[in-house]
């Protein structure tokens, strides 16, 4: 989280001072797709000091605000704020930058709006939806992992079900949600193996889940006790193997 941080307040400095009024008509996206009548009608000369004002403001309030979220609050409070102040900080940068194009229809200029108002409830709408508790749900016949990757399992398709204290060493995400300790979805090991994480928080130990095909399943609830739900599956699904808590 923090390097992602640095690395986007650092990109949206050098964005600022990277487009100059020599080469913003190879550069400045929109402005490059004038035609040469309409680029005359745009106060390219007050617009770029603007445009690189907006960038360094944004590239440091990123940073700062970013940091004492993630630090202040935790880590998903950071996530969130790093997914949706760009695009709020960039409707206001596009609504406000009309004022440079002189007698200019900015039309292009509400169409981007719309866009990134679109994009906002977007984005909004998929961090609820995987910051939404992912459910283990167990009864005599199955186990259950409610919402997004989630899968239903027999004990025929389990091979074991322990408690770990440490997740295995994750270099990527291959297709899900990271978002602070929250993290969902398909990841990639330090070893190459593709696992699947639903863990709606930092919560130890871990249940791991290794099915009959070898594939594994890390878990972890918000509220309830991992150790907890271990001892349900064992009370509803005794025929399961159950291995002791383990470090790995």
């Amino acid at each position: 989280m923090i390097y992602v941080l640095i690395g986007m307040s650092i990109l949206f400095v050098a964005i600022g001072f990277i487009v100059t009024e020599n080469n913003a008509k190879y550069l400045l996206s929109g402005y490059n797709t004038m035609r040469e009548e309409e680029q005359k009608k745009v106060n390219i000369k007050a617009f770029i000091p603007y445009f690189r004002k907006f960038h360094v403001f944004l590239g440091i309030s990123f940073l700062v605000f970013g940091l004492i979220l993630n630090y202040l609050i935790d880590e998903n409070a950071g996530g969130i704020f790093l997914a949706v102040y760009p695009i709020l900080a960039y409707i206001y940068f596009i609504s406000t930058s009309s004022k440079y194009a002189i007698g200019f229809n900015t039309r292009s200029n509400k169409v981007g709006i719309y866009i990134l108002i679109g994009t906002l409830i977007f984005v909004i709408g998929l961090l609820g939806f995987g910051l939404k508790e992912n459910k283990l749900n167990i009864n005599a016949t199955a186990i259950a992992f409610s919402g997004s990757y989630g899968e239903t399992l027999t004990p025929s398709e389990i091979q074991s079900i322990e408690l770990v204290n440490q997740l295995p060493k994750i270099t990527f995400k291959t297709n899900g949600l990271a978002l602070g300790k929250v993290k969902k979805g398909y990841f990639k090991t330090g070893t190459g193996e593709i696992v699947t994480l639903i863990l709606n928080a930092d919560n130890k130990p871990y249940i791991l889940v290794t099915k009959s095909d070898g594939e594994k399943i890390y878990f972890s609830a918000k509220q309830t006790s991992n150790t907890s739900l271990l001892e349900e599956m064992k009370k509803a699904l005794p025929a399961i193997k159950y291995k002791q808590q383990s470090i790995q």
